[in-house]
């Protein structure tokens, strides 16, 4: 079966190096193997869109040399395909008109947020409610899966996380929905993302399961941080990177992941970069673990 990976950013901002090191870890994943590699542009909730940041996604990759396979995907134009799942759905989902702040007050605390214990599963806790969301009911069996870097990870749904939203009460579907048609519909082999993202594994597994679909592998690689120790991340307002310096901020990339290229002086052209990086791609050189970022590139 041919690879076929995928990078899916969202278009809430510009891109950054955190993200860098996304794209090129799932770049080189499917390269290295004359895979497919896709983009995919996470535009589902188009109230965290910013303006403008769709082109400068699409500007900035083609800037640094990533060639992606086929048209992209855009998830605001996927709905019918995201309601059509979430219909097949109907005898494991109940609506749901909890509060975000009811539940922080009534919900006990987890790592993952909270957990919703089922407010609503029986019936409804607010009738008089104008709107409600639409939950995935979950069960206590523990999901379990081995990460290609991060090894043997396990979730018990139901006690660790609880049911969980497919479809907001402001009528946006839930990444978790949207993520795992995408996936089924682009063939994905393997998902490449940063490990803040394992925690999610679980739901998408057993999502994939309810609907039916084909389970990817995962490879997890460690989110790049802040010297204090924040996650890069448009939430974090991390800086843009430019394109002043491309060859230098791969590199800055490929040392992150364990790479260890030469130096600047051995590559001519940010093509030369990229043939190497393709051909001498090891991922099992990337480094399991959460770690500072030695590499986050002050350019001008």
């Amino acid at each position: 079966m041919q690879y076929i990976g995928r990078f899916a950013p969202s278009p809430s901002g510009p891109l950054h190096f955190g993200s860098l090191i996304a794209a090129t870890a799932s770049y080189l994943c499917a390269k290295s193997v004359q895979g497919q590699w896709l983009l995919r542009i996470e535009d589902v909730d188009k109230f965290r869109i910013k303006k403008n940041s769709i082109d400068s996604i699409i500007s900035t990759l083609e800037n640094y040399g990533y060639q992606w396979d086929g048209k992209i995907l855009y998830q605001s134009q996927r709905t019918e395909a995201y309601q059509h799942a979430l219909d097949s759905l109907n005898t494991l989902t109940y609506p749901c008109t909890c509060t975000r702040k009811f539940l922080q007050q009534k919900s006990p605390a987890s790592t993952y947020g909270y957990i919703y214990t089922g407010f609503c599963r029986e019936q409804i806790s607010n009738p008089n409610a104008a709107q409600f969301a639409i939950r995935l009911r979950t069960n206590n069996k523990t999901i379990y899966f081995n990460d290609a870097l991060q090894g043997s990870y396990c979730q018990d749904l139901e006690t660790e996380v609880g049911d969980f939203i497919l479809k907001r009460s402001d009528k946006m579907f839930s990444y978790q929905l949207a993520v795992v048609v995408d996936d089924e519909y682009q063939k994905i082999s393997e998902v490449v993302r940063g490990s803040d993202l394992l925690d999610n594994t679980p739901r998408q597994l057993y999502l994939q399961q309810c609907l039916g679909y084909h389970h990817p592998t995962y490879l997890h690689f460690p989110i790049a941080t802040t010297e204090n120790g924040k996650k890069l991340s448009k939430q974090n307002h991390s800086p843009e990177i430019t394109t002043h310096h491309k060859r230098q901020t791969i590199l800055q990339a490929l040392n992150f992941l364990g790479q260890h290229p030469p130096s600047l002086d051995h590559f001519s052209s940010l093509e030369d970069l990229w043939d190497w990086a393709i051909k001498n791609w090891n991922r099992n050189k990337i480094p399991a673990q959460m770690t500072l970022s030695e590499y986050y590139p002050h350019l001008s």
